[in-house]
């Protein structure tokens, strides 16, 4: 597709080869029969068929690992409020102290499963975000809820948003550190996609380094960064402890995005089939019980503790509940605040979710050339589990394994074409914007 270029605002109207029509059209016929077929099973037969015989769980005690974040919530939750139980496992949750640990550890089978990013996973399969082992994504955890801040001496600066900070950094005045969370992660790629979208290339016009997520705020306190992009609670944390301010939420980068997956070794899932399916049953309860109003603030106070984020319960519930504040006295309620089912939308394994990592790890030199996306974003992502679980949990599945969605800059991502939408960008691993006058 060569001369083809999605623009800021605009959306090119790609014509899809014969061949790329049918392929998208048997996806989604495959999701919608496969619900399909699972429908017609009687609920009390299917409770029974997951509960014993040759569905039963393979394995009962399943250690998942997770980071000190709000959105390990379904993980806790699902332990905390007895639903694995219901689908015949026992969820030990594992606190790790890094995401290179998280990576390790599942890795080397002594966590079965982690709350993890989603970039780690696929950045995993290809080798290029550690040692290279096929990976698999058996459902997205949240939506949104991460965000990016910026140190307290900045504002002495005169910067309060993208377009100051822009024109402090290209003033050449010293080298500016911005911190992620992996190299491959989320975290990374909401903070490379925010600085770019101001003019600034992460790779050359700053510094960046990796941090665990607790030692965020310390980090900045001691003067090591000028900014940072990490998951809550440590962004509310950093303004609770007047080190930070926050400059942007991932959802201004792109509302309702994907974030956490429940991830494990795709030979996990080909000797524990039927554990890899309760435990996806489980974290969609807990998802459905997290989402429901009423709960939030009982879930904030239960991953409060020492044993999960321990931090306070300030810290956490606000933002937990969409009540936002930017410690510059400016507040409001977030209409795209952390989610974990809403209705089911949250928790599908989108197929362009997980492309899209793909395209941007291109676009920042960490894959050298185009991979095929699709079909490793089919590999990894089983939706095949999914839908049974979905089917079981009755959470609505959607029409289609792709969706469409806009970013800050106006940009549409929708699957398609990923390859020249990685190549779209002005700003880039070898490419950058023109210099501009201060």
């Amino acid at each position: 597709m060569q001369g083809n270029v999605y623009r800021v605002g605009t959306r090119p109207e790609f014509q899809l080869h014969d061949q790329s029509k049918r392929d998208f059209m048997n996806k989604t016929k495959g999701l919608s029969v496969a619900a399909a077929l699972m429908a017609l099973v009687p609920p009390g037969v299917r409770q029974g068929a997951w509960a014993a015989g040759s569905d039963a769980p393979e394995k009962t005690d399943v250690k998942i690992g997770f980071m000190p974040l709000t959105d390990c919530a379904s993980v806790v939750v699902a332990a905390a409020k007895g639903f694995d139980k219901k689908y015949g496992i026992n969820i030990v949750p594992r606190k790790e102290a890094s995401w290179a640990a998280v990576r390790d550890k599942t890795l080397s089978r002594e966590l079965d499963a982690a709350h993890v990013l989603y970039g780690l996973v696929y950045g995993v399969h290809l080798g290029v975000g550690g040692p290279k082992q096929d990976m698999a994504v058996l459902m997205t955890l949240n939506n949104n809820g991460q965000g990016i801040s910026l140190a307290h001496h900045l504002l002495q600066k005169g910067v309060t948003d993208g377009t100051s900070l822009a024109r402090l950094i290209k003033t050449g005045a010293r080298e500016f550190t911005f911190a992620h969370t992996f190299p491959t992660g989320t975290h990374a790629m909401w903070l490379y996609y925010w600085l770019a979208s101001h003019g600034i290339n992460p790779l050359s016009e700053v510094k960046t380094i990796t941090v665990a997520p607790p030692e965020m705020v310390e980090n900045a306190r001691i003067g090591n960064m000028d900014g940072f992009c990490v998951g809550e609670p440590w962004n509310a944390r950093g303004i609770f402890d007047q080190v930070s301010f926050s400059v942007a939420s991932s959802q201004d980068v792109w509302a309702d995005h994907p974030e956490k997956v429940l991830g494990t070794t795709a030979d996990f899932v080909t000797r524990h089939p039927n554990t890899a399916r309760a435990m996806t049953m489980a974290l969609l309860e807990a998802a459905r019980y997290i989402d429901h109003p009423g709960n939030r603030s009982e879930v904030a106070r239960l991953i409060a503790a020492d044993a999960y984020v321990n931090a306070p319960l300030a810290v956490i519930e606000d933002r937990f509940l969409g009540k936002y504040e930017d410690g510059r006295g400016n507040a409001w309620n977030d209409p795209h605040a952390m989610r974990f089912y809403n209705d089911g939308k949250v928790p599908f394994p989108y197929l362009s979710d997980g492309m899209w990592f793909l395209t941007q790890h291109k676009r920042w030199g960490l894959l050298k050339a185009h991979p095929d996306y699709l079909a490793i974003a089919r590999q990894i992502n089983r939706i095949d589990l999914y839908t049974e679980a979905a089917t079981q949990t009755g959470t609505p599945l959607p029409a289609s394994d792709m969706r469409t969605s806009t970013l800050m800059d106006g940009v549409i991502w929708d699957g398609t074409h990923p390859a020249a939408y990685a190549d779209s960008f002005a700003v880039g691993a070898d490419r950058a914007l023109p210099a501009r006058t201060v």
